[in-house]
């Protein structure tokens, strides 16, 4: 099955999400479905991850998945740095271990809804918090932050918990050392700052958020906010705001 067969399942597991803009604010809303959360742990110093890469550069043709790329710093080793590793994401891929399945850190990783897919390049199979929203997200933006409102349904989780993401668009390298020396990489959805949530009763709340630095002259940036739940880490709602 081709990513674009790929894109397109994923896209049907989610809802519409709606987005308006105004001048100075830019605001969006949940749809009535689950929105797929796909996290890819990837480097520039892993010849298997440009396939990987570019599937995922894929689904920007789907504005209803959330796209999170983490660029892991355990192959920096081999002679060239990526610049979007940190050791925080490769510590995240080996906490989230315990959620997704996954026996051992690898790259390139694809996570769908919580759940390790080593087939993400064939067909995705569904997931358990496939189906109608159990919580309701808005963000807006007014120019010095983000505020959400999140609201649970009835049979949302006890407990909820969250975490921000912050993704550029448009990254290009060109790799000179390590297994993809010669190579021209592009990179979307590249994760520059993860800001977790702690948890709370499942009931209505309000977060705020305010991104780390202005966006960069041409690398569309998103603010993503993913609810999961607490218990099992597993995500139940997420948005994106594109503005």
């Amino acid at each position: 099955m081709t990513p674009r067969t790929l894109a397109a399942t994923l896209l049907s597991l989610s809802a519409p999400l709606a987005l308006a803009q105004a001048a100075g604010q830019c605001s969006a809303r949940s749809g009535e479905q689950v929105t797929p959360v796909v996290e890819l742990y990837t480097s520039e110093g892993c010849s298997s991850c440009p396939p990987a890469d570019r599937w995922l550069s894929t689904l920007k043709r789907e504005p209803s998945v959330v796209a999170l790329a983490f660029h892991v710093n355990y192959w920096d080793r081999l002679g060239w740095r990526d610049r979007f590793a940190t050791p925080a994401f490769t510590q995240r891929q080996g906490e989230q271990q315990a959620v997704n399945g996954a026996r051992y850190n690898y790259t390139p990783q694809v996570v769908v809804q919580g759940v390790d897919r080593r087939d993400w390049y064939a067909r995705p199979q569904p997931t358990s918090v496939e189906g109608r929203a159990l919580v309701d997200i808005t963000l807006a933006a007014d120019g010095r932050g983000i505020t959400a409102q999140v609201r649970s349904r009835a049979g949302a989780p006890a407990r909820l918990a969250a975490y921000w993401a912050v993704t550029e668009d448009g990254h290009r390298s060109a790799v000179t050392a390590g297994e993809n020396a010669g190579e021209k990489l592009v990179h979307d959805y590249v994760v520059r700052e993860l800001v977790p949530v702690p948890a709370w009763d499942g009931v209505s709340t309000t977060l705020k958020f305010e991104p780390a630095g202005a966006a960069q002259a041409g690398h569309p940036r998103a603010v993503n906010l993913v609810v999961t739940d607490a218990a099992t880490g597993r995500p139940v709602q997420a948005l994106r705001l594109p503005c």
